[in-house]
């Protein structure tokens, strides 16, 4: 095997190609574009989109695409459409249709089964003077002036530009449905993204102990309070309203012994720390993290209506696959 030594120029060659002609779409966004938009954020069913051979891993891709992003979508193997699969199509769904020349064999089987059918059709083409393009009602103008591939031949350019369109596709889509983070977190309540987005302070801290001193309580208590719980720290409170004034943690108490030469009389309000940071129980798990990221602490107090109720610490949130 000869291994060319030019390996990384080769690389910024492929990347380069790929990404000048990302950068061309640009020009090819017209009325057709928009006009593709409007229509399916007004239709009653599906988008479906299919195509052949490498076009075909792009489809799937843009499916799963759409789906997460809030427009219902499902996969049809061009292949398989016109042994079967064509029966998924329902009248009130959209077919995008993805494919570099427009001409293969398959798609002309395909578009009159789905004219037939009275589905809509957008064709995602590098050749806009194709049969497809030209059966179409919408062409989506995704043009590659060559492959990466040095024979002009290996899908490449034109797979990056088909799905760099259909990323534009389903992002316009997207803002148009007014689709927020609370939706995207209803899409995805698994693995750490939707945590990030759904798991709040308050599914959290309730597994903790709650350690809790009060004003004037002295280093014993203190000390038993903060190892019994085992959290490193503990909230201090007013004595008569149960206030939260102030935090307790183990480095309060190392640099307490540098400070002091008598410990003896040592009570809470003389060690602690006035005016922790709180975060509210309901609050997002991911600022919690943010918050302590930030300001390099491993525990928070956490608060309901400013009203102290217990910790969360930084294991809480490894725990949670967060971090």
């Amino acid at each position: 095997m000869n291994i060319p030594k030019n390996i990384k120029l080769i690389a910024k060659k492929v990347l380069l190609n790929e990404a000048n002609a990302i950068e061309r779409l640009i020009n090819f966004l017209d009325a057709d574009f928009e006009a593709c938009i409007n229509f399916i954020l007004n239709i009653k069913g599906r988008v479906v989109v299919t195509g052949i051979g490498k076009s075909a891993h792009i489809a799937s891709k843009i499916v799963a695409t759409l789906n997460s992003t809030g427009t219902p979508a499902l996969f049809m193997h061009a292949a398989d459409a016109i042994h079967g699969d064509l029966g998924m199509i329902q009248s009130d769904d959209f077919v995008i249709c993805i494919s570099k020349s427009g001409n293969t064999p398959e798609i002309k089987v395909l578009v009159p089964l789905l004219k037939r059918k009275g589905s809509k059709l957008a064709a995602l083409v590098s050749n806009s003077d194709s049969y497809l393009a030209q059966q179409a009602d919408f062409i989506l103008n995704a043009n590659v002036e060559r492959e990466a591939c040095p024979h002009n031949l290996a899908p490449t350019t034109s797979t990056t530009a088909a799905l760099a369109l259909g990323d534009a596709l389903a992002i316009c889509l997207l803002e148009s449905r007014n689709f927020n983070t609370e939706d995207f977190a209803n899409l995805h309540p698994g693995g750490s993204l939707g945590k990030q987005l759904y798991l709040k302070v308050g599914d959290i801290y309730t597994q903790n102990a709650a350690p809790a001193v009060l004003e004037n309580a002295s280093l014993k208590e203190i000390i038993i309070e903060i190892s019994s719980k085992r959290l490193g720290a503990t909230a201090v409170l007013q004595a008569d309203s149960k206030k939260l004034i102030g935090i307790i943690t183990d480095g309060d108490l190392r640099r307490m012994l540098n400070k002091y030469d008598s410990v003896a009389q040592i009570q809470a309000l003389d060690i602690m720390t006035a005016a922790p940071l709180t975060i509210e129980a309901d609050e997002y798990a991911a600022s919690a993290l943010a918050l302590m990221q930030e300001k390099n602490i491993t525990q928070l107090i956490v608060t309901k209506s400013y009203n102290f109720v217990g910790f969360v610490h930084l294991h809480d949130l490894l725990k949670e696959g967060l971090i």
